[in-house]
């Protein structure tokens, strides 16, 4: 009779599909795809210590930037001259710059943060190899047993206190292995999470790439606006207050052609189609990051919003903006530059810029947005867009800059919400043969379809 190892008794009690059970864990535990392990040039110590710095020079920037903020609200109250706008154009650059290097050091440490979690997964890959060889070696052993009885066992022992011994033996590398396979499923859910966060890190530096761009074109558009202003009025206080006349009289000649239009449209309001007054389903249409700031602003604004002027027949409208019409929307005090957001989930409708027409003293720049609730909302006076007709946006999606575009007292957001069943783009020209905006192209609705955004902020 053939004589084989004494280990029929653990096999008796472990059958060999346990061990089975256990190699099919180990594989598929690792499943998951991984990025290439780079070398790391840095300890995890010394990369910590360059966060912590790059954070200290964040801190530092954003502390500068609200500085700006806070001189730029003092500019914006005063009085429209040649050389307030100067000043205010001067510092909002300063502004600028402080934002573009703001986000180059937002960059610089998320740069860091990938590389950290890099070394972590290359860590952690190790420590897998390591723990599937010890796994692979622990079941070769297993394997070597096969299959033998009892009395087998016993006929290949110096006696039964060997074989039990032996046994004990066998029960103990289970359970040796039944850990080494815990510890690696444990690993390779740090790892997943560490992968996790690398994706999530990657696209934060998208965005952040993207940031920087479109706040460069802020910054250009800053000082081709101050050579514009200069050459316009030959640096003369008299030819800057011509200039604002002759602006404001084309805003009015605007309004007046749009407002009798509007007037006209035949539109039924039917409430039961769009959620209810003051169930705020939309979020402020302003980054997070400036609104926290408002209320340090309360003194300026008189409100907790930065709000400058809100919906409605308003102390401006009845000084005889809008043709007593009344504020079609609400406006938000904020400086060029500033990260304006979809108040809500939609789709992009359509956008536009009337600057192209000379003479067009209308929305500037602007963003429709259509949601699926009824509501459709309009971001106006944009420095710069950053999205296009049909993209689907998320609530607090990236949807432009902030700036003054079109006509403007000053660099605000203009936002409007409409009843989505009332508002359509139309040609200005087609409203109003003689018009300096003929081919401009912008939102129009019934008044009745204008709705009161503050009643669902």
């Amino acid at each position: 009779m053939k004589q084989k190892s004494a280990l029929s008794v653990l096999l008796a009690c472990f059958p060999r599909r346990t061990f089975v059970a256990l190699l099919a864990l180990s594989s598929v535990a690792f499943s998951v795809a991984l990025l290439p392990a780079p070398a790391w040039g840095d300890t995890a110590e010394e990369l910590q210590q360059k966060i912590a710095d790059q954070n200290a020079h964040i801190a530092q920037l954003e502390k500068e930037i609200a500085e700006y903020e806070n001189q730029l609200t003092v500019i914006g109250t005063a009085r429209k001259t040649l050389e307030g706008e100067v000043a205010r154009l001067d510092l909002s650059r300063k502004k600028m710059g402080a934002d573009i290097s703001l986000t180059q050091n937002k960059i610089t440490e998320t740069n860091l943060h990938l590389s950290e979690l890099g070394g972590s997964i290359e860590d952690k890959q190790k420590r897998i190899e390591i723990g599937k060889t010890t796994v692979a070696q622990s079941l070769v052993t297993v394997n070597k047993i096969g299959d033998i009885t009892i009395v087998e066992h016993l006929l290949s022992s110096s006696g039964l206190a060997a074989a039990w011994e032996e046994a004990d033996k066998l029960e103990q590398l289970e359970g040796a292995l039944g850990l080494e396979v815990k510890d690696l499923a444990t690993t390779k859910e740090a790892l997943t999470v560490d992968y996790n966060a690398t994706e999530r890190e990657q696209a934060k530096l998208v965005s952040l790439k993207r940031d920087l761009a479109n706040q460069k074109l802020v910054l250009d558009q800053n000082r081709t606006e101050q050579a514009t202003l200069l050459s316009q009025t030959k640096n003369k206080e008299s030819e800057y207050q011509k200039l604002l006349a002759t602006k404001q009289q084309a805003k009015l000649d605007f309004e007046r052609q749009l407002n009798d239009y509007e007037a006209a449209l035949k539109y039924t309001f039917d409430p039961t189609s769009i959620p209810k007054s003051g169930s705020g389903v939309l979020s402020f249409p302003i980054d997070p990051s400036f609104m926290i700031h408002c209320k340090d602003r309360y003194n300026v604004f008189k409100n907790l919003y930065c709000i400058t002027q809100y919906f409605g027949n308003t102390a401006f409208a009845q000084s005889g903006a809008y043709n007593g019409q009344g504020h079609n929307g609400v406006d938000f005090g904020v400086p060029e530059g500033t990260r304006i957001i979809s108040a809500l989930t939609g789709t992009v409708q359509e956008t536009g810029n009337t600057d192209i027409y000379p003479g067009c003293y209308s929305y500037g720049k602007w963003v429709l947005v259509k949601h699926s609730n009824g509501l459709s909302t309009l971001y106006a006076h944009l420095s710069v867009i950053s999205v296009a007709r049909g993209d689907s946006l998320a609530t607090g999606s990236l949807i432009g800059y902030s700036g003054k575009t079109g006509y403007a007292t000053g660099p605000h957001l203009h936002f409007t919400v409409y009843a989505s069943n009332g508002v359509k783009i139309v040609r200005l020209g087609d409203v109003k043969a003689k018009t300096n905006c003929a081919n401009a192209a912008v939102p129009v609705a019934p008044t009745e379809a204008y709705l009161n955004p503050m009643q669902y902020l």
